[in-house]
């Protein structure tokens, strides 16, 4: 027996929409329960630049450089850490910035492909890349160089393989490795 004004449908209805407004976390925040919604304020000093701002403490860096920032030269390829195609410096250290909050680099320095050129000049890397063709697509091309600049300052041999291995967090899809290699071998030289 069913009570009055209430069938079937009328009940599946309310019972989707309660279920929709108490999962959504926009809808949590406006009754004012803690924790759904959390912002926290961080200061980057991102390509030479103080940028001070307010990110969901679920963001990761990649996601914060590229709403927040509008730096859009570091891509969102796997989001798993797997491409590197969101390779930033952290501290003049490489890392894969989809695997870490932004939160987590509150005052840290973080250099983007944008930050690499000095006063209108390509750094010599980026000059190389261009130089050899180490690109096609172009799409992981950011976060080789950033990797490629790092691989300047770690210790790594001098054969082709070593280059490689160096470079293996970071993946191309239209295969240009050769000339990547290359344009790395170039810049070593010089």
């Amino acid at each position: 027996m069913k009570p009055d004004g209430l069938d079937r449908r009328l009940f599946l209805n309310l019972t989707a929409l309660s279920g929709a407004v108490s999962i959504s976390p926009e809808a949590e925040a406006a009754q004012g329960k803690p924790g759904i919604i959390n912002k926290q304020t961080v200061s980057l000093v991102v390509n030479g630049t103080i940028r001070k701002m307010a990110v969901d403490t679920r963001s990761t860096l990649l996601d914060s450089l590229r709403e927040n920032l509008e730096l859009f030269g570091t891509k969102k390829g796997c989001d798993h850490g797997q491409c590197g195609a969101c390779t930033v410096h952290v501290n003049g250290r490489r890392i894969n910035s989809c695997l870490t909050l932004a939160v987590m680099h509150d005052g840290d320095a973080i250099t983007t492909i944008e930050g690499l050129a000095t006063n209108g000049q390509l750094h010599p890397m980026q000059a190389a890349f261009l130089e050899q063709d180490g690109l096609q697509c172009g799409y992981c091309t950011p976060g080789q160089i950033m990797s490629a600049v790092a691989l300047l300052k770690e210790p790594c041999g001098n054969s082709d393989d070593d280059i490689r291995e160096c470079m293996s967090g970071n993946i191309c899809r239209c295969g240009a490795y050769p000339n990547i290699v290359a344009a790395v071998k170039s810049v070593r030289q010089i």
